[in-house]
């Protein structure tokens, strides 16, 4: 259930009629009945405020915003909200006078007041000009002193996620830029990440449909079939402020929001004749392999919604051309002709010429008895695995982080050998995590020290070259379920493993947006063997970004688009 916060409201309990009263009484400034702090300086007195109908949002919020010239001061919104019949016919572009008792009134859990006028009378008021709307160049100040005010923002808006819109109608926006995981950027409990989260909430906004309807479908501000990308720009963005729900400000837009023609990017290009890849492919189970067995116990519902997630996980891979690739989130069905790793493959080797053929390591079971694992695929014209496929099924592998699959290749006759281990850390989910594994409230979720630990038994197992390879040179892909400057990563990194992309001088990476915040889960870690090797580093930004509706659980754009949730890396290195 949603919760109100603070927010000046007017309670009407009356009709709107005119009403006859045997005086006239003194209209007060709404800027005087708001006041400067979160309760109204007018509690408990009898008010009377005449104000223009900005916003009639009775069908969805049950009121109306209401907006006077102003009482100069700066400290005060000049805006009210008014909670009004839905079924009385109100049109925009009314001034009203109205009477009533200012109230405080509990709304939320966070201590937050609802500011309300149980009002008394109602009536239509004198007609003069509309008042103006406040132009924003950048972040307010306060937000408070704009409360139920018409703005329009001519700062450049950032789509920061898109999370709420399918069940909420809201999009959640960014002044200057995207709004990072502060433990992507900072080591949880430092100042510097206390800073980082500060700063999110000072620049971070709302965009809402002005309705507390869920799941409203077609969202009423949003352009008949706009396509929407986190990271693209909004220019010009008009609407009230608003304050509810979440305690978050939000703007309760007024007229349609202007979208961009969306841009998506091509396929990555890094250097190096060798080429390694990372990807999850979100919960890939093929139901029994011929057609049959759907739902699964996770992934595509229907055969047909299988054969769109397929299409899409084919064309992401092959875009990615890359010789060796680590897979996550394979359902865990062996290795026979029917199971979901051999389905894939020869999915990805239809129509192809055979030097661009796939192969998968066979683990011969497993790795692990989770319903989902990690897979290793790699091209056999381009490179040939050496030694033995290698997992490790001690905890806290197995129950909670995902066993790792091991293999070591060599390109060419003359390649240095390398490994290549597939990782999937436990996930932040707090379903059973108790003691230190429980949520500490730093950012990084719980199951931290399942996940710190999984880290420290991955690098000592490493140490003894399981596959039996002799390769010193090795990269641990994956997804880890932490981001950069999180324990895992940072044990791992203390463990002499190297960030890659660090390591190739990139800006900001990132592949996973979850609750408008950017970061990795998805890594690279190199031993310094294979760092002095590594030729360059990129991310393929076809899913993080797009909207769930563009998956083929939904509208199903064609191509690699929403293919998963995550990014997909590539890396590259001299052979």
């Amino acid at each position: 259930m949603r919760h109100l916060p603070a927010l000046l409201a007017l309670s009407l309990s009356v009709a709107l009629a005119p009403q006859a009263v045997a005086r006239t009484p003194a209209v007060l400034a709404i800027g005087q009945v708001q006041g400067s702090g979160p309760r109204s300086p007018l509690e408990g007195r009898q008010v009377t405020i005449e104000g223009f109908v900005s916003a009639d949002l009775r069908a969805g919020l049950g009121g109306v915003f209401l907006q006077d010239a102003g009482d100069r001061d700066p400290a005060t919104s000049d805006a009210l909200f008014v909670q009004m019949d839905p079924a009385r016919a109100l049109p925009a572009g009314q001034w009203l006078r109205v009477t009533g008792t200012v109230q405080e009134l509990a709304a939320g859990k966070g201590g937050q007041t609802l500011t309300a006028l149980q009002a008394e009378t109602v009536a239509a008021a004198r007609a003069r000009p509309a008042p103006g709307i406040t132009v924003l160049e950048a972040v307010p100040a306060s937000w408070e002193a704009l409360e139920g005010m018409k703005v329009c923002i001519a700062a450049p808006l950032t789509l920061a996620g898109q999370d709420q819109l399918a069940r909420h109608g809201e999009l959640t926006v960014a002044f200057d830029g995207r709004l990072w995981q502060p433990t992507e950027l900072a080591a949880a409990g430092t100042a510097e990440n206390a800073a980082l989260g500060a700063d999110n909430a000072r620049r971070r906004l709302r965009l809402d449909d002005g309705s507390s309807q869920r799941d409203p479908g077609r969202v009423s501000y949003l352009p008949e079939a706009a396509q929407l990308r986190t990271g693209m720009v909004f220019r010009g963005v008009e609407g009230v402020v608003d304050q509810r729900y979440d305690g978050d400000y939000r703007l309760q837009l007024t007229a349609a929001l202007p979208v961009p023609a969306i841009e998506r990017p091509q396929p990555p290009a890094v250097s190096g004749a060798l080429r390694i890849a990372a990807f999850n492919l979100e919960n890939y189970f093929n139901g029994d392999g011929h057609g049959g067995g759907f739902p699964t116990l996770r992934g595509a519902k229907t055969f047909a919604q299988f054969q769109a997630q397929q299409a899409k996980l084919v064309a992401t891979i092959r875009g990615l051309d890359a010789d060796v690739a680590a897979l996550m989130e394979l359902e865990n069905d062996g290795y026979g002709p029917d199971s979901a790793i051999a389905g894939l493959v020869r999915a990805l080797n239809e129509g192809q010429d055979k030097e661009r053929h796939w192969a998968f390591v066979d683990a011969g079971e497993g790795p692990g008895d989770n319903p989902i694992r990690v897979g290793i695929i790699y091209r056999a014209a381009r490179v040939a695995p050496v030694g033995r496929p290698a997992v490790l099924e001690r905890e806290p592998f197995g129950e909670r982080s995902r066993v790792p699959l091991a293999q070591a290749f060599r390109m060419g006759r003359t390649g240095r050998p390398f490994v290549v281990v597939a990782n999937h850390f436990k996930s932040k989910g707090c379903s059973e995590a108790s003691g230190a594994d429980a949520d500490q409230n730093d950012g990084q979720g719980c199951w931290t020290a399942t996940r710190v630990a999984s880290a420290r038994l991955l690098h000592q197992w490493l140490q003894r070259d399981p596959t039996g390879s002799g390769g010193g040179d090795a990269v641990l892909l994956g997804d880890f379920n932490a981001y950069a400057m999180e324990d895992p990563i940072r044990q791992l990194q203390a463990d002499g493993w190297r960030d890659a992309f660090k390591v190739a001088g990139v800006s900001r990476p990132y592949s996973y947006v979850y609750n408008g915040l950017t970061g990795r889960l998805d890594h690279a870690l190199l031993n310094p063997g294979m760092a002095a090797r590594l030729k360059g580093a990129a991310e393929w930004h076809i899913n993080a970004d797009e909207a769930d509706d563009a998956g083929y659980q939904g509208h199903n754009v064609p191509g690699p688009w929403r293919s998963s949730d995550h990014d997909p890396l590539l890396l590259g290195f001299d052979p």
